[in-house]
């Protein structure tokens, strides 16, 4: 199958070479004549974003803010592992603080603060605990502070624990006339607001939203005059933190984008070190598919593969390696993954070795190095996941279990070599020279070339570009081309993250165009050959509720691939990418047009874990999905897919229907798969990951 991986820009987002990445996944293809799926899904999902439109604020308001910084050591060198708690100053219940961990880069984020000063503690073991403030916080703003602590003196405590700082009643200022003229300050702003307010109270919530945040002064606004105090003996000057600007070296650093489909929602590490960020996920199903195939076998799917069963779809070990700018990485792949997933790549017939047999247990594995280029620059080589199909590789990140049939069909795994420049902490271009279109090995002569362009110039707004061209992807074809672009949007249209009711609200578009060519087949048909082309494309919006602890999505998508040369084989007697089946060829003319709908449903009680429950239905416009007969023949597999099979069990020996009708025993006598052109499930399910 071929599975693909969005961006999944997983663990190799940051331009740094330890970073875990927070966060870090294509080109509108014609519209297809089938339209079924648009009259069911696309009046919903517009519905619901005009029903959300009318309901909540103007596009992009936020009533939050949000503060960051890099945690340093006296040496100026990150510290990972402290801790920072924000308190608002105005506010005596610390049950309302804001709490978080910096990074293996020293990098912490507080977000969804309200408006006002914030007093900051900053504690990790083996230094003095540092209280700063106020830093002040304005809605949809983000503030930067980079905290410096000192090494704790000896004595300070046998268990090495912080010499922690009395946190000052006042802001800390060199003497009273500092503070006095910033009393003056703060008093005289506050008087402004009151007029904003006042003056907004006739006008539009929305209109309102925006002149209040633009009257709220940046913490650069308000300093202390610049006059030096008296110094004596007994009362040396006091320092003043200043609030740094926000992190815009990081890449994409600036804002929270675990809210896209495609990348995991986790905030933080549970546990890190200076050399190993570990990495642990576990994906357990069940699934009931009202075909109810005799043999539990679904066909056709990416996701789901036995029906009326426990499953487990993935257990990975692994994580990041990271010292003096080396990096590297390696995830293990345990459970159906680790059968499904290969059985889609035909380029290990080429040649020894097995491949399949090599790579089967390993989800990803490379090593690398990170240049002080720009804002970052990576250089790996080994297994990494693509980046084409908006979806992640591992469904913990997506938004929907089953992914529509541009996600499913197209790559999730690449072996070879990339590039990761990041130019801007907005914008990263990654070249790809790698084997092939999701392959171990190279299939005849040529390498495939290709890359990827992100581009988030806001975090309510992500935009991938993947190409692909040069392989010649098709086993025993050497002369057979295949190009490919993928491009994906993805919007958050509505943002209150601390809203009981609709706290966030989210699209993705994406879609596929790309064709093969030579060698008796052309990207437009004619009379140079048979069209082999892969259009596509799909659709989602989510809801967030009661912040962010449900979160409801609807879409789906439609493929046209008039050869299907990009459509997965159904496992029929066991049936592969190397040995076909006669039961379903993939030959240059031979059609598949398909549609598909979901409804999906998540409750994401902890960062770690989501529990789901899913319901879809897929439809083709030629037999495709299992039926009641289900896809292996009496007996098991016999373990020669690519012929036909007797009614007995035993192979016919031949892929000519009329050879082995004779051969079988006359007419009657060969066994045919339950194939059916549509499939409705329902299915639910567990996702963890640290």
């Amino acid at each position: 199958m071929y599975r693909y991986s969005a961006v999944r820009i997983p663990q190799a987002s940051s331009c740094f070479p330890y970073v875990p990445a927070r966060t870090m996944g294509h080109m509108f293809a014609p519209a297809m004549k089938h339209t079924s799926l648009a009259h069911a899904v696309l009046p919903l999902v517009i519905a619901l974003q005009v029903a959300a439109r009318l309901a909540t604020p103007a596009f992009g308001a936020e009533t939050t803010g949000t503060v960051s910084g890099v945690t340093r050591g006296l040496d100026g060198r990150p510290l990972p592992r402290a801790a920072v708690t924000a308190h608002n100053s105005a506010d005596a219940d610390t049950s309302t603080d804001r709490s978080t961990v910096s990074g293996a880069d020293g990098a912490y984020l507080l977000e969804n603060l309200r408006p006002g000063r914030y007093e900051l503690r900053i504690s990790k073991n083996g230094y003095r605990a540092l209280a700063a403030g106020p830093v002040l916080v304005a809605a949809a703003r983000t503030t930067g502070y980079d905290p410096t602590l000192g090494e704790a003196e000896p004595g300070a405590s046998a268990s090495g624990a912080p010499v922690s700082s009395p946190a000052p009643e006042q802001p800390v200022f060199a003497d009273a006339r500092e503070v006095d003229a910033l009393k003056q300050r703060i008093a005289q702003l506050e008087s402004d607001l009151r007029a904003v307010t006042a003056k907004l109270s006739t006008e539009s919530p929305a209109a309102g939203k925006t002149e209040v945040a633009a009257a709220v002064p940046s913490p650069a606004a308000v300093e202390p005059p610049a006059q030096e105090p008296a110094q004596t003996p007994e009362t040396p000057k006091a320092t003043t933190p200043q609030p740094a600007a926000a992190d815009n070296l990081t890449p994409f650093a600036f804002g929270d984008f675990t809210w896209l489909n495609g990348t995991p929602r986790n905030k933080d590490t549970v546990w890190d070190s200076k050399f190993f960020t570990p990495e642990v996920r576990f994906d357990t199903y069940f699934a009931e598919d009202f075909n109810q195939p005799r043999d539990h076998t679904m066909g056709g799917s990416t996701e789901m593969f036995r029906n009326g069963e426990f499953q487990v779809e993935q257990a990975s070990f692994g994580g990041d390696f990271h010292w003096q700018n080396v990096r590297g990485r390696v995830l293990t792949m345990f459970g159906m993954f680790a059968t499904t997933t290969p059985r889609n790549d035909a380029s290990q017939a080429v040649g020894q070795w097995n491949l399949r047999d090599a790579y089967r247990y390993v989800s990803e594995a490379y090593g690398g190095y990170h240049f002080n280029v720009s804002h970052g620059l990576n250089v790996d080589a080994g297994i990494f996941v693509s980046y084409i199909g908006l979806f992640s590789y591992y469904n913990f990140d997506n938004w929907t279990y089953q992914p529509s049939y541009v996600s499913s069909n197209t790559p999730w795994f690449f072996n070879g070599l990339r590039i990761q420049w990041f130019p801007t902490n907005k914008l990263k271009i990654e070249p790809w020279i790698i084997n092939g279109w999701q392959s171990y090995a190279k299939f005849n002569g040529h390498h495939g070339f290709g890359g990827q362009i992100l581009y988030r110039p806001y975090e309510w707004l992500s935009m991938v570009f993947n190409n692909y061209g040069n392989g010649t992807d098709d086993l025993g074809v050497p002369n057979r081309v295949r190009i490919h672009t993928d491009d994906s949007w993805e919007v958050r249209y509505y943002n209150k993250p601390e809203d009981t009711g609709v706290s966030k609200m989210a699209f993705s578009f994406t879609g596929d165009l790309g064709c093969e060519y030579g060698q008796g087949v052309t990207c437009h048909g004619g009379s140079g050959g048979p069209k082999q082309a892969f259009l596509g494309w799909m659709l989602y919006d989510r809801t967030w509720f009661h912040k962010n602890l449900l979160a409801l999505t609807l879409g789906g998508g439609m493929m046209n691939n008039p050869g299907r040369y990009l459509t997965l084989l159904p496992p029929i007697n066991g049936a592969d990418a190397v040995s076909g089946s006669p039961y379903f060829t993939a030959n240059p003319g031979d059609r598949a047009h398909m549609w598909d709908s979901t409804i999906n449903l998540q409750y994401m009680p902890k960062e770690y874990i989501t529990w789901w429950a899913e319901a879809g239905y897929r439809h083709s416009d030629v037999p495709y999905f299992s039926g009641r007969g289900g896809i292996t023949p009496p007996g098991g597999n016999n373990g020669s897919p690519q012929y036909y099979v007797c009614n007995t069990g035993a192979s016919a020996m031949t892929a000519d229907l009329s050879a082995a009708t004779a051969a079988c025993g006359g007419s009657g006598t060969v066994w045919f798969p339950d194939l059916r052109k549509s499939q409705a499930s329902v299915s639910v399910g567990v996702l963890v990951k640290f």
